[in-house]
């Protein structure tokens, strides 16, 4: 200090400042240093403290060494006091040689309310907000909570919302905190836009992504809402689109959704760097392990030389050859897949290198995030368990599987250290979504008429992982209801078990003459072979009755002949039924016991939405297992999807089937294929085929034993349409034949024959179609001109169906 004086008349104005500063400084610290050295935790005096205890308060300043309270100390204090979030300000004084630390503490919340909001729930965001009544108002905290209520609602794509937060001060110290808001348009994604595709056109591979664009019926669509986390999954979706197509290059450099004013949406765009298709070159398989023999592996290879590269296809042979290992006793068996690329022929040469992995053994998996499913129905997804060998294959294939359940919005399976250097703990975290339906149907066909449903369904009934559904159909010529339960896991095995029970009635229309009632149940099983294949033995029993008006009857003794209900042929004044109904009606109430099964190949890529693939399956049926019937039932159908131009997608279908009697008894009329627009479009319901042509009756179609059919399809998009709406073009020839009535055509009661017309002979029609996976469900508008017929076969130009969920 002395210096400064001595200087002070050389120094300018800044010096002099600077001087002034440095004494301060030094006499705070000063004062700070004697204060410190005299004061210790139990002499601080708190002030304005109402709620929170003064012990508490001192409890915070923490003394030093000698159990002295620094200048450090006092800091430290100072921090902790308002980071516990219950102080709004905190004074630290001396006074009378005592540190004196004077408090106001924050209000307590009365109420935390919301204004305003309408698409959000108070109970949502009541449980989103860290405010929460009885607590206490912090205001670090009330800002968080805006912006998680901002971010709530931009999920829900509502970019332009507002929330301010309002404080309303009530007496002893307390306020209702109000969240004002103002939600808002719905900020929709107005464009998608691919730049560098070249082998997929943009329609193709708008297909491909779950964002979908803005258009009129966006009101029934949520997947038009802007998401960065869904844009960012879409960009994995079209990635590994790519590598299933042979793109093993391919790189999708940015995913950018950029809002634009004036369209008041966002307009997302996907940059892709497609680089070459490559085709395999060789499949080697090489082992390592000196008792693994590499041949024995190669059957389970699901690729091969000189296809199109899949990289799906590469993940399903790592799994499958590290299964085969393990079942040969290799448990730690590890198989890496190595692609040499060839940039000149684009292909790539692949080897399969199986290695002794490192011998780790799971300690423990972890099941986390689920509030209702039980942890066996996780648990029973993975092929290994505590104390297995850990393999990541089959980690991988488990967490597959568990995303196919459709039980959980996400699915993530992570490994961590265990207790000793071979152990691994795997945690699988899991996030729930409902899984209950209920659902009310509409639809209209034009040989149905207009027909409901209600529908109550949980695929995850009690968190137990069974399916179980109820629904009841009411329309203008169809009625009845069924029940359906099914147990994924029979007796702890990866079988499915169901059973159902049902009863249909079918009224007479303008294409039968009778009503039918059926009630019966069916017991089901049903297992996987291979990926591709599924096998499912079946057994069913049902009772079948008809029932005519009586001026269709009135020809038909009731007990033997001369029965004087029986007015001879002036009866048939009035028209009568065909015989074979007359006689089904006669004969009362069948009973049908069948056991049969169904085996199906499918390699579709795409269930909904095929363009790639083949689905097959063969179905038969033997009748005469107890019951009044016997019949072996055969039945075989195949549709193959191959897109023959970009977004030209061609659909080949091919089916028949047989029916025989057998044990001496003949085919009831209602046992024969009945067919129409099933197999030939352009034909009415039940309009092909054998039919009683006796002028006097309503000549009722009677069925054949024999129908073969075959279809070509192409469908396409209308490209002046938004694609978000789901309308497709179709084109198609059908062809087809229903032969060999094997039923009675005499009845000996009366006397009566049958004027049988049966011809094999091949109808066919050509056609267009307009395909809409509306909201309400899948719709088709088909106008079909047959080309060849019998004249006796009953047409049908327009044909309507469809209906679904609202």
């Amino acid at each position: 200090m002395r210096l400064c004086v001595r200087l002070v008349r050389g120094l300018t104005l800044s010096c002099l400042v600077l001087c002034g500063i440095l004494i301060g400084a030094g006499a705070i610290n000063v004062a700070a240093s004697g204060v410190a050295f005299a004061q210790t935790a139990s002499s601080i005096a708190v002030q304005g403290n109402r709620r929170v205890e003064a012990d508490t308060v001192r409890s915070y300043f923490r003394p030093g060494p000698g159990g002295r309270l620094g200048p450090v100390e006092i800091d430290e204090g100072l921090k902790s006091l308002y980071a516990t979030g219950l102080f709004a300000d905190v004074h630290v004084n001396h006074a009378g040689g005592r540190l004196v630390v004077t408090v106001i503490e924050n209000p307590v919340i009365n109420r935390v309310a919301f204004e305003g909001n309408k698409k959000a729930k108070d109970e949502q965001l009541r449980i989103e907000v860290q405010s929460k009544a009885r607590g206490t108002l912090s205001k670090p905290t009330v800002q968080a909570d805006v912006q998680r209520i901002i971010e709530i609602y931009h999920r829900s794509g509502r970019f332009d919302v507002q929330v301010t937060p309002k404080i309303i001060e009530l007496p002893n110290n307390r306020v209702d905190l109000v969240f004002e808001i103002k939600e808002g348009d719905k900020t929709g994604v107005k464009e998608i836009n691919f730049v560098g595709n070249k082998a997929f056109s943009r329609s193709r591979l708008k297909d491909v992504i779950k964002t979908t664009e803005s258009n009129w019926l966006s009101f029934l669509q949520t997947t038009d809402i802007y998401d960065p986390d869904r844009v960012e999954a879409d960009r994995d979706l079209l990635r590994r689109f790519y590598l299933k197509y042979g793109y093993a290059d391919v790189r999708i450099v940015s995913a950018v959704g950029e809002y634009d004013p004036a369209k008041k949406g966002f307009i997302v765009t996907f940059t892709i760097d497609e680089g070459p298709q490559y085709k395999v070159g060789t499949v080697d398989v090489v082992s390592n392990v000196q008792a693994i023999n590499p041949a024995q592996l190669r059957g389970r290879l699901k690729i091969s030389a000189g296809s199109v590269y899949n990289a799906d296809l590469v993940e399903k042979s790592v799994e499958a050859m590290t299964i085969e290992a393990a079942k040969q006793g290799f448990a730690f068996a590890n198989v890496r897949p190595r692609g040499d690329r060839n940039a000149t022929n684009h292909t790539i040469n692949l080897s399969f290198l199986v290695e002794e992995g490192a011998r780790a053994y799971i300690e423990r998996i972890n099941i986390r995030g689920n509030t209702r499913t039980r942890d066996y129905v996780i648990r029973r997804e993975f092929d290994l368990g505590e104390g297995d060998a850990y393999n990541r294959a089959l980690i991988d294939r488990a967490e597959r599987r568990l995303k196919n359940l459709n039980f959980f919005k996400t699915v993530r399976i992570t490994n961590e250290p265990g207790s000793a250097p071979d152990r691994v703990v795997v945690n699988v975290d899991v996030e729930e979504m409902p899984t209950g339906e209920f659902s009310v149907s509409g639809g209209y066909s034009t040989a149905d008429g207009f027909i409901g449903e209600v529908s109550v369904a949980d695929r995850n009934l009690m968190g137990r992982g069974q399916l179980a559904k109820a629904t009841v159909t009411y329309g203008e010529r169809t009625r009845g209801f069924d029940l359906s339960f099914v147990e994924p896991y029979l007796l702890g095995y990866r079988m499915a078990g169901g059973i159902d029970l049902y009863a249909r009635q079918n009224l007479a229309s303008s294409y039968v003459s009778y009503d039918s009632q059926t009630i019966g149940t069916n017991l089901r099983l049903g297992f996987a072979l291979t990926e591709e294949i599924a096998f499912q033995p079946r057994y069913s029993i049902y009772q079948q009755k008809i029932t005519l008006p009586n001026e269709y009857n009135d020809c038909s003794p009731t007990t033997v002949p001369g029965n004087p209900q029986y007015t001879g042929p002036n009866c048939y004044s009035n028209g009568e039924a065909s015989l074979p109904v007359r006689m089904e009606l006669a004969n009362g109430p069948v009973t049908t016991s069948l056991v049969g099964y169904t085996l199906s190949y499918n390699t579709v890529d795409n269930l909904k939405s095929p363009t790639s693939g083949l689905y097959a399956e063969l179905r038969q049926d033997f009748a005469g297992v107890g019951g009044d019937v016997n019949f072996i039932r055969s039945q075989v159908e195949a549709r193959n999807y191959y897109e023959v131009l970009p977004d030209v997608v061609g659909v080949l279908k091919l089916q028949g089937g047989h029916i025989a009697g057998w044990g001496g008894k003949d085919l009831r009329m209602l046992d024969h294929f009945k067919m129409g627009p099933n197999l030939v479009r352009g034909f009415a319901p039940a309009g092909i085929g054998p039919r009683d042509l006796n002028p006097n009756t309503t000549q009722d179609a009677l069925g054949g034993s024999l129908y073969w059919g075959a279809s070509v399809e192409a469908q396409t998009p209308l490209y002046f349409l938004p694609k978000e709406i789901g309308i497709k073009l179709a084109a198609f020839v059908d062809a087809g034949s229903v032969w060999d009535y094997k039923g009675p055509t005499y009845w000996a009661q009366t006397g009566e024959t049958v004027q049988l017309a049966d011809s094999n002979a091949v109808r066919s029609s050509a056609g267009i179609g307009f395909l809409w996976d509306s909201p309400l469900g899948p719709l088709r508008f088909d106008l079909a001109y047959p080309l060849s017929k019998e004249s006796y076969d009953r047409t049908q130009v327009f044909r309507f169906s469809g209906g679904g969920k609202f």
